[in-house]
């Protein structure tokens, strides 16, 4: 155990942390996009879809409590390898040269990690910690999406959403050993297309809510 805890420690083992936690919301996201699908399936399929979740019970605050302590740990392991990055390098180059594969993702990725950190409270307040003996969570989401000032903030969050996982799908496989000119360039491919189904997947719900459902 002293091994394990010692190579936490490590900038190494900070970004196993990143790269496991962030594959833990890359299944997430495929599973929270596969439940919201159900919305182009109209409202009695998607109540019914929400009904089979809290059917669930416990095991529903156990999905809960482990989101939350991933979230944790990944915000934390980021803003503290973020901070180490910055006093490793405090005075920044005069010409900012983006080499090497450098690409908005991973040049934006603490900037993005706290936006959505910022998002998803507005998001879980909207539509999570609702009063349901007053609205069902269909409702909500309605209400919510008939106001096109937040349509076009959430689109602009999933958006946010894409870019960051973009770099970090790529990059935790990377961290998990995948690093092989071989499979990298089919890994970077498939990260650009999940990216790109996240952002037009739950793009789209809002505007199918509000202008078409």
């Amino acid at each position: 155990m002293n091994w394990f805890l010692n190579m936490l420690r490590t900038s190494i083992g900070k970004k196993l942390l990143m790269a496991l936690t962030g594959l833990f919301f890359s299944i997430f996201l495929v599973i929270h996009l596969l439940g919201n699908l159900t919305l182009y399936g109209g409202k009695d399929l998607f109540l019914s879809y929400v009904d089979h979740l809290h059917a669930l019970g416990p095991l529903i605050h156990v999905a809960e409590i482990g989101l939350l302590t991933f979230a944790a740990i990944h915000v934390s392991t980021g803003l503290f390898l973020f901070l180490q990055n910055l006093q490793a390098r405090p005075i920044r180059y005069t010409v900012d040269k983006r080499g090497g594969g450098r690409t908005i993702g991973s040049a934006t990725m603490p900037y993005t990690g706290v936006l959505i950190i910022i998002f998803v409270a507005i998001h879980l307040s909207n539509f999570h910690f609702i009063d349901h003996s007053r609205q069902t969570v269909f409702q909500a989401i309605d209400a919510t999406f008939h106001m096109v000032p937040y349509i076009f903030f959430y689109i602009a969050a999933v958006i946010i959403v894409a870019i960051h996982v973009s770099h970090g799908f790529w990059s935790l496989f990377q961290t998990l050993g995948a690093n092989h000119p071989k499979y990298m360039p089919a890994i970077k491919g498939i990260g650009f297309i999940f990216s790109l189904l996240v952002a037009v997947g739950f793009g789209f719900i809002p505007v199918y809510v509000s202008f078409i459902m």
